[in-house]
């Protein structure tokens, strides 16, 4: 049976929006403008006018803003059936919004160090060394969760595993050209790593503790936005005063400068609308993600978002952010086989039927995709569905 209008439209927005995330954040980042009057004896060389837009931390506060969105959208839903007195199920309301605190924080420090390493590398090794999260949030599940991997599971995280490593050689070859500082790729490289193993926690804390409570996904990310947007926001205060030396862009080492972040959004209209794409494409991003989820099925989503990288990818090209490199061609290609194989969806599949690999225990069938709870719903009911295998990736 073919796929809808409507599901076309769904997938579209999913690809487009998810694409236009990294890219305006990215756009963002390359622009130029006046700022902070105490900087207006700086000399950027790589600017005519002004200096380069560095705020990783407030990008990220933005983010959490689009995310917040999705609480209000939630909300119009909510009151509106309320209104018209359905019968739709939302879940039990009776939660503590509090229950969300931890993984939003796990989310901020996260999202915060992916915007500091998209600053400092590519907009493609950012978007494909995202994949390192399935590692660890395989490995962190054993761990604390007491969940037991299965063959596919380590075939698909050595072969992410593998991918991640030719993105990163081909990075260290991107160095050579003059592109960008040696040292800059690697921190970048390094801190979106870093960030992996954060998000992957995250997951790990949402299993745990968010599952029972069945609290449907498009609320969970609002109250996840509104505690990160809140807490980001009133960090910025004393980040405005740290010095963080080389892990700055900024002309006085500042962590971040809000106030600067504002006027040079107000003397740059790219650096506008880049600050505006990444707002609104992140709360489109989660509700077409959702949606996706609820009109076809985890699997699509997972191979919309494998797209959404090669977007991102040639676009960098085609904008000549960055040069061709065969191994971040042979990296993606791993990268996307290892997450197939993890998610059991494709490849272990066609190896059981040519009797490769042994079928799936039944027992163990509830492994075979990942463990984020936060999308593991019914929405046609908007409740748990125990019996329902799609479970996959985090939200942003």
């Amino acid at each position: 049976m073919g796929w809808t209008t409507y599901q076309f439209f769904l997938a579209g927005m999913m690809l487009v929006t998810g694409s236009i995330n990294t890219l305006s954040t990215k756009w963002a980042d390359i622009q130029c403008a006046e700022g902070d009057p105490k900087y207006s004896d700086y000399v950027d060389p790589r600017c005519k006018t002004g200096h380069m837009f560095y705020h990783p931390f407030f990008q990220a506060a933005c983010m959490f803003l689009g995310e917040l969105s999705c609480l209000l959208l939630f909300k119009i839903v909510f009151f509106y059936n309320k209104y018209k007195k359905t019968d739709k199920d939302f879940g039990p309301q009776t939660f503590s919004p509090f229950l969300l605190l931890p993984p939003a924080m796990c989310d901020m420090c996260a999202t915060s160090l992916m915007y500091i390493g998209l600053a400092l590398t590519y907009a493609s090794s950012f978007q494909m060394l995202r994949g390192a999260v399935v590692i660890f949030t395989g490995l962190l599940s054993v761990a604390f969760l007491k969940r037991k991997l299965v063959f596919h599971h380590w075939l698909g995280m050595f072969s992410i595993l593998v991918g991640l490593v030719l993105v990163g050689t081909s990075d260290l070859t991107e160095m050579k050209s003059g592109t960008m500082g040696a040292n800059s790729i690697i921190t970048g490289d390094l801190l979106i790593i870093m960030a992996q193993i954060i998000t992957a926690t995250q997951m790990v804390v949402e299993e745990a503790f968010l599952y029972k409570h069945k609290i449907p996904a498009l609320q969970a990310v609002g109250w996840e936005g509104f505690f990160g947007f809140c807490v980001l926001s009133l960090l910025l205060i004393p980040f405005y005063f740290i010095d963080a030396g080389q892990f700055s862009k900024l002309p006085d080492d500042a962590l971040d400068n809000a106030i600067d972040a504002f006027l040079q959004i107000a003397n740059n209209r790219i650096i506008l609308v880049g600050t505006l794409g990444t707002i609104i494409s992140i709360a489109f991003f989660n509700f077409s993600g959702i949606s996706v989820t609820k009109q076809m099925s985890a699997t699509t989503r997972m191979v919309l978002d494998s797209l959404r990288t090669m977007v991102i990818w040639a676009v960098s090209l085609i904008a000549h952010w960055e040069t061709f490199h065969w191994q971040e061609l042979l990296g993606f290609s791993f990268l996307i086989i290892g997450t197939f194989i993890y998610n059991d969806a494709i490849f272990a599949p066609l190896l059981r039927r040519f009797n490769v690999l042994r079928p799936l225990p039944t027992e163990d069938r509830d492994l075979r995709e990942p463990l984020i709870a936060e999308d593991d719903i019914n929405y046609s009911t908007n409740s748990y569905d125990d019996k329902r295998a799609d479970k996959y990736e985090p939200i942003n």
